[in-house]
């Protein structure tokens, strides 16, 4: 098992893309905390995994909450000795036109986008510091590399998180710590589901329509990517060892933005 006697902490892992990296390190020998601020499913999920015969354990927080994040890491060195992976994926979205979009609104995207990412990251850096060695995996998008329209704060947070990753890359280099972020396409998550009719209902087209021409329009083979590809990527990231791969972006996304 690629993971075998690994620490993974899995942010917004109660459903969608989380939920399947924590279920895909799970399988691969890692202990495994299911952070989300979603008790009921942080707990469903850390029972899945635990009857599918891993190890999990379900951590209730807020990723934009400092003393939370810095209370939930302790617990889980506390129950597991150590940390060598994380996944900072907890984000949220928002369908707005700019000249509409409200000042909380932006706040609220871009604190759990980077304040999140930002708070995780700090917290678990020295730990793996001091075991010389860890892999920090951001959940960036397409997004990362390229604007939509009525996603302002989103596409300005999922760019943020490419600086974010390199500067880790950099300063953890010599402390064995690698930062990558993984670039999905549209995958079809309840984040992504919400959307659907948000976008019909600001661009006056059916839901339809947006599938076909806006969400996949730019792919090769007009299909979703899914969250099985993002969390074969991210265990592609998190079993990698060495510092040839790090600082780097990831795009899963049917050929939507080949670079």
């Amino acid at each position: 098992m690629r993971l075998a006697n690994r620490v993974a902490v899995v942010t917004g892992a109660a459903s969608g893309i989380g939920r399947e990296i924590a279920r895909t390190f799970a399988r691969e020998g890692a202990r495994v905390a299911i952070i989300d601020i979603n008790p009921e499913g942080a707990n469903r999920v850390a029972a899945q995994i635990v009857d599918e015969g891993g190890e999990a354990m379900a951590v209730i927080l807020d990723v934009t909450c400092e003393s939370q994040v810095n209370q939930g890491t302790a617990r889980i060195v506390e129950a597991y000795g150590r940390i060598d992976i994380l996944v900072s994926n907890a984000g949220n979205q928002l369908v707005s036109p700019l000249e509409q979009l409200t000042l909380s609104g932006w706040k609220n995207v871009l604190a759990i986008h980077l304040d999140g990412a930002f708070l995780m990251t700090r917290a678990v850096l020295p730990l793996m510091y001091k075991q010389h060695a860890g892999s920090v995996i951001y959940m960036g998008s397409v997004h990362s590399r390229e604007a939509s329209v009525l996603k302002a704060p989103y596409v300005t947070a999922k760019h943020g998180l490419i600086g974010l990753a390199k500067v880790v890359a950099k300063e953890g280099a010599s402390h064995g710590v690698r930062a990558n972020v993984i670039c999905p396409g549209f995958v079809r998550t309840p984040l992504v589901e919400r959307q659907i009719p948000e976008q019909a209902h600001a661009l006056g087209i059916s839901e339809q329509e947006v599938v076909r021409n806006v969400m996949l329009k730019e792919t090769v083979d007009g299909e979703f990517t899914t969250v099985q590809d993002v969390a074969e990527v991210a265990l592609f990231f998190a079993g990698f060892e060495s510092n040839a791969l790090t600082g780097q972006s990831l795009l899963v996304s049917h050929g939507w933005s080949m670079q």
